[in-house]
């Protein structure tokens, strides 16, 4: 019955979260059926449930593939690069505009930095590519020190660069957006009081900002950890090329190939599902960990 009040009392909360709700229904969990097929010699005639069963098969070639340590290995190292440059960013920038008085000079600095997130992807690397390439704007302050242009997208030392910049110029505006928004649920009279204690901007930052914040920073941390593994597919395979694959191709561009190039549908899925399945487990230890020793933690 308390069930019922409450439901009855926030109807229509309930009824704002529900498009969302079946959209996710339809599009996340009724295909999910689809995942036995890692488990079978997929025939596209025979249908999901009338093809062979094969147990591990396909896990145990992608484990003895040469290929896999290298895909991981990128996918990896991306994940990391990102966790390392692109996540406290947005932390750091939100920290200097919240000190930021003059408003109008704030107004444009957020504006500036959020207008990427807009822009679509496809957009975002086609103006990568055309800023590095042999007449671009890269290759031109090259030439004032007398440095030779190069071609930065068939140089794999390049790519890793090229595609953490690209996320932080793209989505550092939205991180900070979301941090300044945690900032307004910090009581100003600590402030006050922190002044007449005699501390300055730095300590302020330290003992009532970041505690502020520290909520929002450990969620958006244990979901970028989660997430290390599913690296930006769309950025990548819209980046990469065959000459770079030793730096580039990751576990989603190689899932890509074998599975729609290719048409080894079993043996994507089977990739596909392992990495799914490492993610979650990385998930739930991260959050394990901040339920220990923090107060935060997603559930």
């Amino acid at each position: 019955m308390q069930m019922m009040r409450v439901f009855l009392k926030q109807k229509y909360l309930y009824l704002m979260v529900l498009p969302g709700l079946i959209l996710v229904f339809i599009f996340k969990y009724l295909p999910m059926y689809g995942v036995i097929i890692a488990f079978k010699d997929y025939n596209v005639f025979a249908g999901v449930f009338e093809s062979k069963w094969v147990g591990l098969r396909w896990f145990r070639l992608f484990l003895d593939n040469p290929m896999a340590l290298r895909v991981f290995k990128n996918t990896l190292l991306l994940g990391l690069y990102n966790l390392v440059f692109a996540f406290p960013l947005p932390i750091i920038l939100a920290l200097l505009l919240n000190e930021l008085k003059i408003e109008w000079i704030k107004r444009t600095i957020q504006s500036i930095t959020y207008l990427p997130y807009f822009i679509s992807v496809i957009i975002i690397v086609g103006m990568l590519k055309e800023l590095a390439s042999l007449n671009g704007l890269f290759n031109q302050v090259l030439s004032l020190f007398n440095i030779e242009a190069m071609n930065f997208f068939g140089r794999p030392e390049f790519f890793r660069t090229l595609f953490i910049g690209s996320g932080i110029w793209q989505n550092l505006g939205w991180g900070t957006i979301l941090y300044l928004a945690a900032l307004t649920n910090i009581d100003p009279a600590l402030y006050e009081a922190a002044h007449m204690d005699g501390a300055g901007r730095f300590r302020k930052i330290v003992h009532i900002t970041l505690p502020g914040m520290a909520g929002t920073i450990v969620i958006l941390l244990i979901l970028a950890i989660g997430n290390m593994l599913e690296a930006d597919f769309q950025r990548v395979l819209l980046m990469y090329n065959p000459v770079i694959y030793s730096t580039a191709d990751i576990v989603g561009t190689y899932v890509y190939r074998e599975g729609l190039e290719s048409a080894r549908f079993s043996y994507a899925t089977a990739v596909g599902l392992m990495v799914s399945v490492i993610s979650f487990v990385l998930l739930l230890a991260v959050n394990q960990i901040s339920r220990r020793y923090s107060e935060n933690s997603l559930w």
